[in-house]
């Protein structure tokens, strides 16, 4: 048995996890191997139904619709989802094998010997956007800075370095720093998803199961099956299938900030007069509008996207239900409209800040998130210069 392998037999069942490399040429034909060997009543493997559909007909991102992206506020999870494809196709294309590939393998084999198969991840935009959710703001800085760090880099990751990944005190040391830098990211990314791969895998039918899953994945899983099989763990994984509940504080919070400004300013008008009244909702306006435009123009938006970035932040930032990346990221999308040849380069394009300027799709995404920066900065800058002006007026 290779030593990426786990042979468990747990009430009457027998469960056989393969861990892979996600781009290994030996993954591949170990998956193959072992399914054609074992001859399984199922294959497992670690996808979901929307990825496994993506991966057998290589058509992920031909049909995305960015201004429905923005309407739906999926621009985060779908720049996420961006990175991670970018960081894994480079680390593939020097050994020739894609992203997936061993999983794609597994489906093929299956298909072929007539063997069910079941998808056993969850939704990776469920994923992504518990990992979102449960962060705060530094978290979600440093997981945009984590995952554009790793498309843009320029280092070659050879097959040996792959095949790396697979052994288990590799993946330990890989974990544990993960667990250091990023407690929440690996709650998520990790511990969720073993126990989620684990309740699904025990749900597979039949009595002799292969489980194809990354070696990240192995101790984590062969844990929780073991806990469900004894009956100390529940396969329900419900509560993990959801977004988590927002705090009733954030909710407050998101109320609360407009509401202070804007009595600030009201107050200013009664006790200060309509001079002080309109310094302050002049201050107020120009500490959002100008650096949502500042930074739209860093985005290299179009003019019109510019002056709609300066003309909607003041506005946005006291209303909890829209931002300014909203408005101006459709906006952008209108008027510059992405062609068929975005689509196509987008994997590509991803990779390199040229790329984020050169696709309009990227382009679209990246005025979202820079304008949304700037009202943000504006905010707070602006709401202490409006305080401020109202103390010294009253």
């Amino acid at each position: 048995m290779s030593q990426t392998q786990k042979i468990l037999e747990l009430g009457g069942r027998k469960i056989t996890l393969v861990g892979t490399a996600h781009v290994s040429a030996q993954s591949i034909e170990e998956v193959t191997n072992t399914i054609k060997e074992l001859k399984p009543d199922c294959v497992a493997v670690e996808l979901d139904e929307k990825r496994a559909d993506s991966i057998q007909n290589d058509q992920r991102y031909s049909d995305l619709d960015i201004v429905k992206v923005i309407r739906e506020g999926k621009v985060f999870l779908v720049l996420a989802n961006l990175m991670l494809a970018s960081f894994q196709k480079r680390m593939g294309q020097n050994i020739g094998v894609k992203p997936g590939d061993e999983m794609l393998a597994a489906i093929k084999t299956a298909e072929e010997m007539g063997i069910a198969t079941s998808m056993v991840d969850r939704p990776v935009q469920t994923t992504l956007r518990r990992a979102w959710a449960k962060n705060g703001f530094m978290g979600k800085m440093g997981l945009l800075a984590s995952l554009l760090a790793s498309a843009f880099s320029k280092e070659d990751i050879d097959e040996s370095e792959i095949e790396a990944l697979k052994q288990k005190n590799e993946m330990d040391s890989m974990m544990g720093e993960l667990s250091k830098e990023m407690p929440v990211i690996k709650e998520v990314l990790i511990d969720e998803r073993d126990k989620y791969l684990a309740s699904k895998i025990w749900e597979s039918q039949g009595n002799n199961i292969v489980a194809v899953l990354g070696a990240g994945h192995l101790a984590g899983v062969e844990a929780h099956l073991n806990k469900i099989a004894a009956g100390g763990e529940s396969s329900d994984v419900s509560e993990i299938s959801e977004l988590p509940a927002k705090k009733s504080i954030a909710k407050f919070i998101g109320w609360l900030i407009p509401a202070v400004i804007i009595g600030f300013i009201a107050a200013g008008f009664i006790y200060g007069g309509r001079k002080a009244g309109t310094a302050m909702l002049s201050t107020w306006v120009l500490w959002n509008g100008i650096p949502s435009a500042v930074l739209s123009i860093v985005a290299l938006a179009h003019p019109v996207t510019i002056i709609v970035s300066f003309l909607a932040a003041p506005f946005t930032s006291l209303c909890p239900f829209i931002g300014v990346g909203f408005v101006s990221g459709i906006v952008q999308a209108v008027i510059c409209k992405p062609r068929v040849r975005d689509m196509e380069n987008l994997s590509v394009d991803v990779q390199s800040i040229k790329g984020f300027y050169r696709n309009r799709i990227l382009r679209v995404l990246l005025v979202f998130i820079l304008s949304s920066v700037g009202s943000s900065i504006g905010t707070f800058a602006g709401g202490a210069d409006v305080i401020r002006q109202f103390s010294e007026a009253v």
